[in-house]
């Protein structure tokens, strides 16, 4: 639906009003709390996870085995990967048809940048299972093959911590301290996708089904088969990948999803400042006389939307540490 604007958003008229300056206010101040977040608690994280000393290597290893793990030991990593690469398929062929039938328009909308954020999210985790699969295979297979043909020749220690039993500990779990990846930089990148993903995709579904389609419907527009299937696959797909993988999701994650949003209006609003056209939203014309209400309401919409997807994360912690208390993995 295309909404033409109030007033000619190129003329430096329609921004030097008090409107504006609120709604700016409104956009601008959680990106610099959001930021502040991000650089105070992600990172204090990612420091205590590298740890110092000994527990370096292994705790720098499990924050990268947490992109491509499941968080169950019975379920097969392979399985995992092969989800993600079936998700991408999906989601890039939904992507494609929906570009090629209506145009690169589609990408003015917060929802087709969701979309494609999940698709790249799956691309992304794709690839990082590929990786973690194949030195998972490699190293398994590496040590087991060592491990036999020196078998005879190690000695048998008595005591608890002899080279016996470390080869025992090897053996059973075999890379369990070997790092992955050279460092950890995608592996977080990835942490903050997810987290970004998670309360984007919540945000356009829940006000697509809850807010727009009853209007449509009362109007008799007809719904066809991509605008279903973007606003329903995304977030199936998101929530399969939630219950199989590794992955942390912390409060301060809507920092990533906050400066998302807020990417997307400063876009928004240099294009408009070039080119007189429709706005994709009616809430984002800032010559509304409510504008700034609006600003602000949506603003405030991604505190439930993210904790919507958290109290989800909270629910799988619960029942799969019950369910399954030897198998699960994953950090509360």
């Amino acid at each position: 639906m295309q909404l033409l604007v109030n007033g000619d958003p190129t003329t430096l008229s329609y921004w030097l009003n008090w409107r504006v300056f609120l709604c700016a206010i409104w956009v601008l101040t959680p990106m610099v709390i959001a930021s502040f977040l991000i650089w105070k608690y992600d990172r204090s994280d990612n420091l205590k996870k590298s740890g110092e000393g000994r527990n370096q290597d292994e705790n720098s290893s499990s924050l990268r085995n947490q992109s491509w793990k499941p968080c169950l030991k019975e379920v097969h990593p392979l399985f995992l990967m092969f989800f993600r690469m079936i998700a991408f398929c999906l989601l890039l062929v939904a992507v494609s048809f929906d570009v090629a039938i209506h145009g690169f328009e589609l990408f003015y909308y917060y929802t087709q940048w969701t979309f494609t954020l999940v698709t790249i999210y799956f691309g992304f985790g794709s690839l990082l299972s590929m990786h973690g699969c194949f030195h998972h295979l490699k190293i398994n297979n590496s040590r087991i093959s060592k491990d036999t043909e020196q078998g005879l020749y190690v000695p048998i220690a008595s005591e608890a911590d002899g080279n016996g039993v470390k080869l025992l500990e090897r053996f059973y779990h075999p890379g369990k301290s070997h790092a992955l990846l050279p460092a950890g930089f995608w592996d977080n990148l990835f942490q903050a996708l997810f987290q970004m993903t998670a309360g984007a995709v919540i945000i356009t579904d829940m006000v697509y089904w809850c807010v727009i389609f009853p209007f449509i419907v009362l109007r008799d527009y007809e719904m066809n088969f991509l605008t279903v299937v973007t606003h329903t696959l995304n977030a199936i797909l998101l929530l399969g990948d939630t219950a199989l993988n590794s992955l942390e999701f912390q409060w301060f994650g809507i920092s990533y999803f906050i400066i998302l949003t807020g990417i997307y209006v400063i876009f928004q609003w240099i294009v408009h400042a070039c080119v007189a056209m429709w706005w994709p939203y009616p809430f984002l014309d800032l010559s509304a006389p409510h504008a700034p209400l609006w600003y602000l309401v949506v603003a405030a919409m991604h505190v439930p939307c993210y904790g919507i997807f958290l109290l989800v994360f909270k629910v799988k912690h619960f029942l799969f540490s019950r369910w399954f208390p030897h198998s699960y993995q994953c950090r509360p």
